[in-house]
């Protein structure tokens, strides 16, 4: 790749730069989410070499591209990673915790150095310091210098188990040729002729002519077995991007994308006669050559901008209109006439339907995406305060749409840490409790009906109701002693309401659940807390799938249509006007199943005028939200159907009681009721 920029250069600039640029951050930055991840499950007393192979992969891949690309500092600071790493995965040194600790330092250190090169306004912490402690450690037991060139280094020592290359007593050495690719960082290949240098007997290589925009060729010397080339060599490409031949067998053999003939010797191969080049078949592409069977194994994946995505969700959305309205427009038309015309449009209503899920099912990734950032956090944050704390993740795979994974990230990180700082004690208090010296963190993800429920658990203290009331007290709120403990475990959610009886860098600023609840709340989510005082916490967010397209219950009230989320509503009932009860200040209750409810009338709440010819709301619909039931009084249930969603505060402005609006069939306006908003209506 690097060659083929230089290309570029002296061609003109008809390359654009930038294209690659994207490419190698959107890939360094899942390099180091990786390695991240692996270093925080490295078990240091019992390292597993592939998992160190692993890491040592991810450096050496931001290291190449860094190089390639003139990223010095970047290519520096991973070039030392990697010295550090190879000699762990060479059983030169025994893993630490506090080489550990280094390359996760350096890994958020990248993430900064990155960001700058991306055109963020970001301050990089210094990597000067960073590279001397690495220096440090990796020049701890190792019999070289960190900073000798690699290719004067003295010749280490391998044990025989480390070796599978090592020639073997009376084996004859054999010449061999070896071609990598096609690669789209072929710089990633290099290492493979250093494992050469690097490994005593393995033997040596020398370069072969190819195509160095997309390959690597070299001649090797060796009397090692074509299974431990492959082993070694795997380390650094796809195994099926590595094919090893005889030298002497590569004539007249069909090398496909490979520039001159790699059987031959280097001189042979440049001076092939003009007959074997015109028979030889043209080089494709490298996009060809990536989809042919050869390809990496990240081929069958396609990187698409999230605007791409969201323009095609919002042309699907005007097409559930369309074919709404051609719904409504055919009930008007009579069956012997239009029959054809009824069974294509229950076609298109399926046809629709399918098409809607597929593309929404692109937005939807994986809640691990949510999950992984949290075991670094947590690390991080329990060694500051002195905690032993165990994250468990269960339901990594449950899927989300991917703008509520963006928005749910802030308040499920405040969430786990209030269960760090506050939840979890103190070892010494724990094991004074008769507890584990270990507290538990437990996070969660799991589909319910039309909505994702997300629990953060904590074997901690619990909340303290006498605690709560008397802060609540202190801050003027009416906290009676009447209350429930699901109305005081609420107090937590007043702005400003804080427990924390210290201010540190941490918690105890104030800024905490009433934000985690206001931004849960703007996703029309809902969250819910139940705590055991002494056993632990937890707290539940329900949100919706996606916030694009949803199923709703269109109910009328007069002349006015409504839409309700189907997954809050529960039940739809008759009523007599003597089964509503009126009761202090004028509040109407209505008995269900020896429950009462609360009673809200929407032509009330909406100002909606009422006619004579339409004097009665004779139905009740049952909406729950917040762990609280309303009966909501409407003249009639129109059905169900899948609404597009629009912003009505974009759009308009911010409206009590409303989330949202779509387009009906015959193009009127319907209003999204915000049931969260009725059901806290109905309590004040």
């Amino acid at each position: 790749m690097g060659e083929m920029m230089n290309e570029g250069h002296h061609v003109g600039d008809d390359i654009d730069l930038s294209q690659f640029y994207q490419i190698f951050f959107e890939e360094a930055g899942e390099n180091l989410d990786q390695m991240e991840q692996m270093l925080l499950a490295l078990d240091v007393a019992h390292a597993d070499d592939e998992e160190l192979n692993a890491i040592f992969r991810c450096a050496h891949s931001i290291k190449g591209g860094a190089a390639t690309f003139g990223f010095a500092d970047v290519a520096e600071l991973t070039h030392q990673m990697e010295s550090l790493l190879d000699k762990l995965r060479r059983h030169e040194l025994q893993p630490t915790t506090a080489m550990v600790d280094v390359l996760l330092e350096s890994t958020d250190a990248l993430r900064g150095l990155l960001a700058r090169h991306q055109g963020r306004d970001v301050t990089p912490p210094p990597t000067g310091e960073l590279v001397r402690r690495i220096e440090t450690l990796a020049h701890g037991s190792a019999t070289e210098p960190l900073t000798a060139p690699r290719a004067a280094a003295a010749p280490v020592a391998t044990p025989a188990a480390e070796a599978p290359a090592a020639p073997v007593a009376g084996k004859a050495e054999r010449m061999l040729d070896i071609h990598i690719g096609p690669l789209q960082n072929p710089a990633s290949a290099d290492g493979i002729a250093e494992l050469f240098r690097d490994i005593p007997g393995l033997g040596r290589v020398e370069p072969l002519p190819c195509d160095m925009a997309t390959s690597r060729a070299w001649r090797a010397h060796t009397s090692a077995s074509d299974a431990d080339l492959m082993d070694l060599f795997t380390f650094h490409v796809g195994k099926d991007d590595i094919r090893i031949t005889a030298a002497d067998a590569g004539e007249g053999k069909d090398f496909g994308f490979f520039e001159g003939a790699p059987g031959l010797p280097a001189v042979a191969a440049t001076a092939a006669p003009a007959r074997e080049a015109a028979n030889t078949p043209s080089a494709p592409t490298r996009a060809e050559a990536r989809s042919g069977t050869g390809a990496a194994p990240d081929s069958t994946t396609l990187r698409v901008a999230v605007s791409k995505v969201d323009q095609l969700i919002n042309l699907v959305g005007e097409l559930v209109i369309t074919q709404a309205m051609l719904a409504q427009k055919s009930r008007e038309l009579s069956d012997n006439a239009s029959h054809p015309l009824l069974a294509g449009l229950a076609d298109l209503d399926r046809n629709t339907r399918d098409l809607q899920e597929a593309v929404m099912s692109i937005r939807m990734i994986p809640m691990s995406v949510v999950f992984s950032r949290f075991p670094r956090m947590l690390r991080d944050l329990a060694g500051k305060l002195g905690k032993k704390v165990e994250l468990i993740t269960q339901g990594e795979a449950t899927e989300l749409d991917k703008g509520l994974v963006e928005k749910i990230t802030d308040p499920l990180t405040h969430l786990i840490r209030n269960s760090c700082d506050h939840g979890i004690e103190m070892p010494e208090e724990r094991l004074a409790r008769g507890k584990t010296e270990h507290g538990t963190i437990t996070l969660s993800a799991s589909h319910e009906g039309g909505s994702i429920l997300i629990e953060v658990r904590d074997d901690g203290k619990g909340l303290s109701r006498e605690k709560l009331l008397k802060k609540a007290r202190e801050k003027g709120i009416e906290a009676p002693d009447t209350m429930t403990d699901a109305e005081v475990w609420q107090l937590i959610f007043a702005p400003g309401f804080s427990t924390a009886e210290a201010v540190t860098d941490v918690s105890g600023r104030g800024v905490g659940m009433d934000v985690v609840k206001k931004n849960i709340t703007a996703l029309n989510g809902t969250v819910e807390i139940d705590s055991a005082e002494g056993y632990g916490l937890r707290v539940s967010v329900r949100l919706p799938l996606t916030l694009a397209i949803m199923d709703g219950m269109s109910v009328r009230v007069s002349d006015e249509v409504y839409i309700l989320p189907l997954s809050n509503v529960v039940e739809s009932f008759l009523v007599k006007p003597g089964d509503i009860n009126t009761m202090a200040q004028g509040a109407q209750v209505v008995k269900v199943r020896e429950e009462y409810m609360p009673v809200i009338e929407l032509e009330r709440v909406f100002d909606v005028p009422r006619f004579e010819h339409n004097s009665a709301s004779p139905i009740m619909v049952v909406v729950e939200a917040d762990g609280s039931r309303v009966a909501l009084m409407v003249d009639e249930l129109l059905g169900q159907q899948q609404v597009v969603i629009k912003n009505l505060e974009s759009n308009y402005r911010k409206v009590p009681n409303v989330s949202g609006a779509t387009i009906l069939g015959d193009g009127k306006v319907a209003l999204i009721l915000d049931t969260s908003g009725l059901v806290r209506r109905s309590r004040h």
